[in-house]
């Protein structure tokens, strides 16, 4: 898993009702676009992710 500052990160649910999360990469800490990031979530905490196999990173839309 490759990402750059900007992409988000989309976390799938894992049990059925739990809803998706979405954050924005603020820091990519790992070497050439890998984990970990540092993640601010749309309900405003910042996390440190290691992503797993639920997560997919979105491309930043083109400014």
């Amino acid at each position: 898993m490759k990402a750059a500052t900007g992409d988000r990160l989309h976390v799938h649910g894992k049990v059925v009702g739990a809803h998706d999360k979405y954050g924005e990469i603020l820091e990519v800490r790992g070497e050439n676009g890998g984990p970990p990031y540092l993640v601010r979530f749309t309900d405003g905490h910042e996390s440190l992710v290691y992503p797993g196999p639920d997560c997919v990173v979105e491309p930043a839309p083109p400014k």
